[in-house]
This record gives C-alpha cells, structure tokens and sequence, in this order.
C-alpha cells in the first residue's frame, strides 16, 4: 500500500504530534536481555487471573446478553455505585451522576482536555509531570506552564505568582493538572497543607483542579490523606482513578470524577470516542469487586511493591554516586534521581542499553524542556534481582558516563 508522502494531508494534530519517548523505549527492549527500570507497568504476578477466569465464566452463562451487548456511555450503574461507597465520596454531593467510567485513565484525561480546552489555553502543570498527560495537553493546543515541586508537592508561592502574571497578562489558565500521591515520576505525595491551599488559590482564581490519582491505594507506609476532590465542597475538582494499578491494566478501566455539568459534557464527548466502554470488562471489575476481593488484592500487591522499594532503594544508596540524590516515595510505583548538571541523561541512555539496562530520561517529564540531569526508575515490573543488578549495572553506566566528559573536557 503506497504511503502518504504528503506532509499537507495530514491535520495539523497529526502533523505536531510525538511518540512517546517511554513507548519508544520500551520497543527497543522488549525482546532483548536489557533489564528495563523504565516502564511503570503493573507485575504481572499480582494479576488475580484465577478469580478473573471464574468469573468470566459466571458472567458469560448467565448474563451473556448484557456482557456482549453496548452499554450506556456513563457506565455500568452498579460498578459506579461501588466505586462511590469505595471511594468513601461524599454522599451529600456525590451521585452516580458524577462518576463516568472511561477506557483507561489516559481517555479520562483526553476527554478531560478535550471538555475544557481550546488552543492557547494555560494548563499549569507540576514539574516534573505525566508525560502522557501533557501529550494530552498539547494535543488540544494548550500552553503548559510548570511549578516546581519540593518533597511536599507542588510550591504553592511559585504557583501563585505565576497564576497573577498570568493573569495581569490578560491570559487565562484553565486548570491545574496534579498527580496528589506518589507523583509519577517523582514519586511525591502533596502535603495535607498544600491540598487546603491548592484549593484556596483556585477558587480566588476561578480554575479546575484535575487531580490524578492512580497510586493512592498503593501506599507502603504514612498516614492516607483524603484526596483533593474530598475537600471541595464547590465543584473545583475533577478526580481520576484506574483500576490498571490495584487490578490489571488489560481490562482498561478508569473513572473520572467531578461536578456533574462537567461529567455531562465527557459523556457527550465520550459518544464520539467511542460510544461505551467495555461493558464486559466493567462486569468482571464489578464482580471481583463485589465480592470482596480488590482490597484483598491491594493489600498483597502493596506487599510486593513495598519490598521492590526497598530493594531499589538500597541498590541506590550500595551503588550510586555520592553525587546522585533521590526521592523516597511513600508508595506507588517510581524514584526520580538526580545527577551532577554536566550530566545529560538522554545522551547517556544510549550507553545504558548497551550495558543492557534502561531507564526514562527526565526531559521527557518536563514541561519547560529541562531535566536532562534526571531519570524515572521503575520499580514495579521487574523482579527483585533484576532491580539491583539493574542498579548496578546503571551506577557503572553513570561513572563510565562520567568520567569521558570530564576526560574530553580535560577536567
């Protein structure tokens, strides 16, 4: 079939868009030995495949006809009523009206952009971020601005001058985009302060709060802290969860949560994405659900996730640099380093594939294009063995690194 050789055929989106450097990564090694720190997936051995099977089974000889058929763009009624009293919503302002379930999180956040935005809208962003969610973001032609974070999230004075100059500039910013828990990548939980005071700031300014919170039921220690959406009492938040972390992500299941003249405007949307989704696999989340089994499910996975922590994070503080530095995530799935400056992260990860190791460069986290001194460690998907050796391997990758540019530097 001859391929399309004219740049001009293809819209504009198309013609902006990038692949995502993760995906890109992730290609080069899947069929090799390279030990990959890199991508945030889920291990496979938490996956309850056993139970799932059953209750496939259940749902398809007595319920076939509604397992095979569409569904309603909202969702299956009774999994959104679960993940109401789930949640522990505010009943008082929290209806299944508010809650629509979506196709993976990453749809949640296109319809999310795509209610809300038009080209040269401001999204505020923290730094690093979610690099799919700002694919997200510049997909709809949005302007990203990003706030540096410090270990209790996102610094509320920097964001808040910004949001004046923003504003004295006669521009408008139409949300703030923020990962609440165990930050993807930097692993950063937001303080419970910086939530009462995100929510202040927004509400003098008049903007939405899109809080995405796949990792809060993977915690490891710390006390729980309730989510931005449970302090707003005036509709400033919208709230997006996935059951691809504390389930399987191949079901492809997510929610989006928020005032329900803006859930009425994804489900308009969704309609022209893709109509429902999946009502099979919403009835085998139900189900499992329903029967007791997703918090037994968390409380092994946390088990898992918080022993390949601690393995990585003894791997780093054996074998890396005296000059490297790294957060110390509470739970979820990632630790953010930190390098000397004069280091560039996306260069070096060429050497790192040849020492048969991978990791996410930092850059591709950063709305203002910096962070090349930085990487995202995975320690999710690989086994306990891999993680250190697979930190050995780098910390020899980083040395090695180094010590050529100081050599052609002649210092």
């Amino acid at each position: 079939m001859p391929s399309v050789k004219n740049e001009q055929l293809f819209s504009k989106l198309a013609q902006q868009s990038k692949a995502s450097s993760i995906r890109e990564i992730l290609k080069i090694i899947q069929s090799s030995d390279v030990i990959s720190l890199a991508g945030g997936m889920p291990d496979p051995v938490t996956f309850p495949a056993e139970e799932i099977k059953e209750i496939c089974i259940k749902i398809l000889a007595n319920n076939s006809s509604l397992a095979l058929q569409y569904s309603s763009t909202e969702g299956l009624l009774k999994l959104r009523e679960f993940l109401a009293q789930w949640l522990e919503m505010d009943v008082k302002k929290f209806t299944t009206d508010n809650i629509i379930i979506t196709s993976g999180s990453q749809q949640g956040l296109d319809l999310v952009s795509k209610a809300l935005l038009d080209p040269g809208d401001i999204v505020i962003v923290e730094l690093p971020s979610y690099l799919a969610a700002l694919n997200a973001f510049r997909s709809y032609g949005a302007e990203i601005i990003g706030i540096p974070m410090d270990e209790d999230g996102m610094i509320m004075e920097i964001f808040e001058d910004k949001l004046a100059t923003i504003k004295s500039k006669s521009k408008k910013a139409k949300f703030v985009y923020t990962i609440s828990n165990f930050q993807n990548p930097a692993g950063v939980t937001i303080s419970l302060s910086r939530r009462k005071k995100l929510l202040e700031i927004v509400k003098n300014y008049n903007l939405i709060i899109v809080e995405d919170n796949p990792y809060d039921k993977i915690r490891f220690e710390g006390t729980p802290l309730p989510s931005i959406f449970s302090l707003d009492h005036e509709g400033y938040v919208i709230n997006l969860g996935t059951f691809s972390k504390i389930l399987c992500p191949g079901l492809r299941l997510a929610w989006v949560s928020g005032h329900q003249e803006i859930i009425e405007k994804i489900v308009i949307l969704k309609q022209a994405t893709d109509l429902c989704t999946s009502i099979l696999n919403q009835l085998i989340a139900y189900e499992y659900c329903n029967e007791g089994l997703i918090d037994k499910n968390i409380e092994s996975n946390v088990l898992i996730y918080k022993k390949k922590r601690d393995v990585m994070l003894e791997s780093l503080e054996k074998y890396f640099p005296a000059e490297a530095s790294w957060t110390k995530p509470e739970g979820g799935f990632f630790v953010f380093v930190t390098l000397p400056e004069y280091l560039d992260t996306d260069t070096m990860l060429y050497e790192a594939i040849k020492e048969k190791v991978a990791y996410v460069s930092g850059s591709s986290f950063y709305a203002n294009g910096k962070g090349k001194n930085t990487m995202r460690l995975s320690f999710c998907y690989p086994s306990l063995e891999d993680i250190e050796e697979g930190i050995k391997r780098l910390a020899r990758v980083i040395t090695n690194y180094s010590s050529s540019l100081k050599g052609g530097n002649g210092s």
